[in-house]
């Protein structure tokens, strides 16, 4: 490109130059926010995104397990709603996003972007930072995102992860071996693989380690009587650093006798019974114990060292039970069952009993790898919108069916096509239900879409309107959801031990009368009043009230509506 001529400008001019140079973004992105908006985010600049559960679509099967919760609408107004609802809650976020290859596989502002679209780059851009920056809202400070992609954005898609999560927050770029096969190019390599990107939400992420089955490890771990794992290991240290005389020939303190009697079994580094052992390798090398003398005779009164005769003589074992907190996760994932195409497409033709009901769903496997090396939290709270046939919820309910977890999923995908309803609900369900020659698996599930509150001008109403349509959105954020008393001014839910109410207006009877109501009640108890007040509720209309938290509407909520009425 040509070197401007900056020399025939005025100082105003340059001055204007040089301030419109410091504010263009960083690496070069190229946003297309400025030229052409995306709807769906105007859309809540004035409007407030609620949730309206679909009725006969929620699944009870225990009401002790965990409720996953499938929303459908557009991601980014569930974004928003989280954002009222699991703001600093979400542990693990991973999605799946379109991978814009120009195939018209998303859209901007209902358009379908193309590969003849000169703003391609710039739009999914735009679009993944409106999404990306609500995500990292509503992890916990702990939480980790996980993005998979391709080589058509993976550069872009890093930097931009970059800005808003900082370099300092990637946690590692995983290489996914998803079609082993290969996927035909021109002029290129065959493509194998695609790219996880996991980034931090501060540094206080970390990646964990994987869990291992010990069934499965090259060494020859054992089972006690009690079913614990351990793996017996020679006392006698080898390799490097044990030697007992060091180079200026010193003895060292670890170099001494142990003393065995093979009748009862006694071991002792002080007393002196039948048989001395001395660590001597076979080939007469002295070299030294693992432990101290105190200590081997602390492991012998716990069961933890024993005596073995070999044909090197007799040797001294101990019990090692480490290795078994699992293996930090590496970089490159190659195992057979990432597979998109054998592990993925048959797995959900299976669940749905009909085939390509959806092109290229994720290897359930792989993403259970993303979250085991995300978080190991048994409880975590996992959000994926960008969820398509849902393999996330698949791939959590399998995972607390394998560990005992009581991990919960949020998953979000459009209507387009009715892919909601007829494919990741149907895949949810059936896994839940049982499908083919396989049982269920006991899980709740509800099911909601997105909508908005209209603009009512009276503001009386509007505040009611507000609170009523809200309480979805309460109930998801309590994590109650069985409705069990409604009244005009309130109702009542209840999961388990815990209830949840809300009030929708103050009027004295109906306060009193709910007030009974919850008194009643024992267990852990909640109660979401309306108030415009940022001071919080007064606490003189609650006087008499037995072990129950108050609180007020979200303040994001009560935002939406002062910014609503203003206008």
């Amino acid at each position: 490109m040509a070197k401007k001529d900056y020399s025939n400008l005025t100082k105003d001019q340059l001055l204007e130059v040089i301030e419109k140079l410091e504010g263009k973004k960083k690496y070069g992105l190229v946003w297309d926010e400025e030229r052409v908006p995306e709807k769906v985010v105007t859309d809540c600049q004035d409007k407030l995104p609620v949730l309206t559960e679909v009725k006969g679509k929620e699944i009870t099967t225990d009401e002790n397990e965990p409720t996953h919760i499938l929303i459908e609408g557009d991601n980014y107004h569930a974004l928003s709603v989280l954002n009222y609802t699991h703001k600093g809650k979400v542990d693990f976020v991973y999605i799946d996003p379109p991978y814009n290859t120009g195939a018209r596989d998303w859209r901007y502002n209902n358009d379908y972007v193309d590969d003849t679209d000169t703003f391609r780059h710039s739009k999914w851009l735009q679009f993944m930072k409106n999404r990306l920056e609500l995500a990292k809202n509503i992890l916990a400070d702990d939480g980790v995102i996980c993005v998979t992609i391709d080589d058509y954005e993976m550069p872009r898609l890093w930097i931009l992860m970059e800005e808003i999560f900082g370099n300092e927050n990637h946690l590692g770029t995983v290489v996914i071996r998803n079609n082993p096969k290969g996927r035909m190019t021109k002029r290129k390599f065959s493509l194998v693989h695609e790219y996880g990107l996991f980034f931090g939400k501060t540094s206080a992420s970390y990646i964990k380690k994987l869990p291992e089955n010990p069934e499965d490890k090259t060494h020859n771990y054992k089972q006690d009587e009690n079913g614990e794992w351990y793996l017996p290991v020679n006392l006698r240290k080898q390799g490097v650093d044990s030697n007992a005389v060091n180079k200026k020939g010193k003895l060292s303190d670890r170099y001494f006798p142990i003393y065995y009697d093979a009748k009862t079994g006694k071991i002792s580094s002080k007393e002196k019974l039948e048989i001395e052992i001395l660590p001597i390798d076979s080939k007469g090398i002295q070299r030294i114990w693992r432990r101290s003398k105190d200590v081997i005779d602390e492991m012998y009164e716990k069961g933890e060292v024993w005596v073995n005769k070999t044909k090197d003589g007799y040797q001294v074992y101990f019990r090692f039970t480490g290795g078994l907190d699992g293996k930090l996760a590496q970089s490159m994932w190659v195992d057979p069952q990432c597979s998109a195409s054998d592990y993925g497409t048959k797995i959900l033709d299976n669940i749905l009993g009909e085939r390509e009901k959806f092109q290229y769903p994720k290897a359930p496997f792989a993403v259970k790898q993303s979250i085991l090396s995300a978080t190991d939290k048994k409880n975590a709270i996992i959000v994926d919108f960008f969820a398509g046939s849902g393999t996330t919820g698949q791939a959590v309910l399998e995972l607390n069916q394998e560990d005992n977890g009581n991990r919960t999923f949020i998953i979000c995908t459009n209507s387009e096509n009715n892919i909601a309803e007829e494919v990741t609900y149907k895949r949810v369900r059936n896994v839940i239900k049982g499908y083919s020659d396989q049982k269920g698996i006991d899980a709740n599930l509800r099911f909601y879409k997105t909508t908005f509150i209209a603009n009512n001008r009276n503001k009386d109403q509007l505040k009611i309107d507000i609170t009523k349509r809200c309480t979805e959105m309460l109930c998801l954020k309590e994590g109650v959801f069985n409705l069990i008393k409604e009244e005009a001014d309130y109702k009542i839910f209840q999961q388990g031990n815990r209830y949840l109410a809300v009030y929708y207006d103050f009027a004295n009877s109906s306060l009193e009368e709910l007030k009974e109501e919850m008194n009643a009640l024992k267990g852990e108890k909640v109660l979401y009043c309306f108030t415009v007040d940022n001071q919080g509720l007064d606490k003189a209309n609650f006087r008499g009230w037995k072990n129950i938290r108050l609180e007020p509407i979200p303040q994001k909520i009560l935002d939406v509506y002062k910014r609503i009425f203003k206008n």
